[in-house]
């Protein structure tokens, strides 16, 4: 059972600082949890790799097509995450010109297996990887998750059924409607 609150882990991610000389200006960046959930409203979904079919074709296009939708519903921030490193995190989202969801990396799975969605792929030769799921988090509390029919270790695949951002778009949309409603 996945936790009450997101857990407590540090990301390891890359941003760009002009000021390095070269090619590359991007340098190390640790994120706290407490620094993406804390005191925000967000929508995070994860899902098995970067550049998988399903998740390069649908799961992640939907979000950033939709991305203006769910600011419009007073989401502050919408997150991939997927168990992957942060330089396959940048080059995935730059293929596919993603510009609105914010790509986090979790290349140690630490957050993945504390929320309880590690799941071994080593049938498809993918080792462990998070299980495909979405979440709604206000300040760190998870309010709603939308976890793919199936968990297990080594399924042939994971589908996209519940965790698609259609799913969270109608399920913001109906909890607006209810008094304190974010």
């Amino acid at each position: 059972m996945p936790p009450a609150t997101v857990p407590d882990v540090i990301f390891h991610t890359r941003v760009r600082n002009d000021a390095l000389p070269g090619p590359n200006p991007f340098e190390w960046k640790a994120l706290t949890t407490t620094e993406v959930f804390g005191g925000r409203n967000i929508v995070l979904f994860a899902l098995p790799g970067a550049f998988t079919p399903a998740c390069s074709d649908e799961h992640l296009p939907g979000y950033e097509r939709h991305a203006d939708d769910f600011a419009a519903l007073g989401i502050d921030q919408v997150i991939c995450l997927a168990v992957n490193d942060a330089f396959v995190m940048f080059q995935w989202a730059r293929s596919r010109n993603i510009e609105k969801v914010f790509m986090l990396p979790d290349g140690n799975s630490d957050f993945t297996r504390l929320m309880g969605m590690l799941v071994r792929r080593g049938a498809q030769g993918m080792g462990l990887r998070s299980w495909r799921y979405s979440m709604h988090v206000v300040d760190g509390a998870i309010r709603k998750m939308f976890v793919e029919p199936g968990f297990r270790d080594d399924p042939p695949g994971v589908g996209l059924q519940v965790s698609d951002a259609g799913t969270m778009l109608a399920y913001l949309r109906a909890r607006g409607a209810e008094p304190g409603g974010r």
